[in-house]
């Protein structure tokens, strides 16, 4: 059991680390780009990121530190006891709740409203300025969740 809770310790320590990095690169100049260029073609930018991210590499770990992070949370709650578990708690709920249901109930119906549009119609300029500021807010809550979640996870190893 040991060795299972250790790859699942660093498995989250570094997916939560992998997330921080790729949500940072949005938070820190990915959104200002697009927000600098015509509003037309960061909404096509955006759609189209939005579309390839589900096909790649991402996904699986996107789920697979999510599911790691659950995981770590009922492994502390069958022995709270355990070296390192309160840590590995706090790490798990940090993550799921900061990045995983954030994403679920903010980013992800974000992206949907914004996939419906056209982006050269007054209604994409429109979802566009609230998806740039509302999306990027809740962006910042998942890299820092998957940051703090990281920090965790290495302090429970």
């Amino acid at each position: 059991m040991n060795t299972l809770v250790t790859a699942l310790l660093w498995f989250g320590a570094i997916g939560c680390g992998v997330m921080a990095g790729a949500y940072f690169t949005f938070s820190a100049f990915v959104m200002k780009s697009l927000e600098s260029i015509d509003t037309a073609a960061g909404i096509s930018a955006m759609q189209s990121i939005n579309d390839v991210i589900l096909k790649s590499a991402f996904m699986p770990l996107f789920f697979g530190t999510s599911l790691a992070s659950a995981i770590a949370v009922v492994v502390y709650a069958m022995d709270p006891g355990a070296s390192g578990g309160a840590w590995m708690a706090l790490a798990g709920g940090t993550y799921f709740v900061g990045m995983f249901l954030c994403t679920v109930f903010f980013n992800v119906p974000l992206n949907n409203k914004l996939k419906a549009v056209d982006p050269g119609s007054a209604e994409g300029a429109a979802v566009w300025q609230t998806y740039l500021h509302t999306w990027t807010r809740w962006n910042h809550v998942r890299t820092v969740a998957s940051t703090i979640a990281c920090a965790f996870f290495i302090q429970a190893i």
